[in-house]
């Protein structure tokens, strides 16, 4: 194994995406943009979440759990509480979550501090820069880590510009590249997005992953709310179910079956990109070990 991927054998990054779908903000760039869950699909999703969270509980392996909900699952109680218990467990090493900060920070108040963080992205449409500012400088001040992001369209420019200018200089500004126009961005508009985020180049463009060595499928898979266990989110094949005897035998060190990664939070586990040396324990949270503003 790559030396800079050499994480210990038994220590595991699981993504977890429960049915959740909801969402109470209207992205247009998203398509779960405003759709809304029964009571009784929530309510399935939060056994489903027990239901894994219990297991968690029960394991010997050193685990880092990134929520990645296909809607906004922060602003739910079973989520909040979820996070709360997973991250006073002795074999939980990180619990994060992928959350438009919509919710009261207060509510992780009792969360774990060295073992809590958050993956923030601000949607210029659906919120304030000064709402958004204050609810990250309250995650600051009860000791919650969390990266900030936003996605680059060019109509976000002004704002990108007015979080970096606002935001502390220890907070990571990160950009996900909008990636559906070919040659969207000019040379000098990739300039300023690099001295925002000096690390824009690894999402500007897919990576070609075809056959490499990566991490998925082997100390990083991805569960569902039914415990079926994946490689990652982009290959759809399912390997095994964490609620199955034996289901350890489908880990093992693999190559890429799809010729192309396009998202953080899949190219992260290509051996080749090393993204280890930039993220180390923070990996999950998408906070560089050695940030410094430009």
């Amino acid at each position: 194994m790559n030396a800079a991927l050499s994480a210990p054998s038994n220590r595991w990054f699981i993504l977890y995406r429960g049915p959740l779908s909801s969402c109470n903000y209207a992205c247009g760039y998203c398509p779960f943009a405003k759709t809304k869950n029964t009571r009784a699909e929530l309510d399935y999703d939060a056994a489903c979440l027990s239901r894994f969270t219990d297991w968690v509980a029960t394991r010997s392996e050193q685990i880092g759990i990134l929520f990645t909900p296909w809607g906004e699952a922060m602003h739910h109680l079973h989520y909040q509480e979820a996070m709360r218990r997973l991250s006073h467990l002795p074999n939980v090493w990180r619990v994060a979550a992928q959350t438009n900060l919509s919710f009261a920070p207060d509510k992780l108040q009792d969360c774990h501090r060295d073992s809590t963080a958050l993956w923030t992205t601000y949607h210029p449409t659906e919120t304030t820069i000064p709402r958004f500012i204050a609810k990250s400088l309250s995650l600051s001040e009860i000791g919650i880590r969390h990266s900030v992001g936003v996605v680059g369209r060019k109509e976000a420019f002004e704002d990108i510009r007015s979080l970096r200018a606002k935001l502390p200089p220890e907070i990571y500004l990160w950009i996900n590249a909008w990636k559906r126009e070919v040659d969207y961005y000019n040379h000098e508009e990739m300039a300023e997005l690099r001295d925002i985020d000096p690390y824009f180049d690894f999402n500007a463009h897919p990576h070609p992953s075809l056959g490499l060595a990566c991490r998925s499928g082997h100390l990083a898979f991805t569960v569902d709310g039914q415990g079926d266990m994946r490689r990652c989110h982009f290959i759809k094949d399912i390997i095994s179910n964490i609620y199955e005897p034996g289901f350890e035998n489908a880990l093992r060190p693999r190559t890429c079956s799809i010729s192309q990664c396009r998202c953080h939070i899949g190219y992260v586990h290509l051996n080749h990109l090393k993204m280890d040396t930039i993220f180390g324990e923070s990996l999950l949270e998408r906070i560089p070990t050695k940030w410094e503003m430009p």
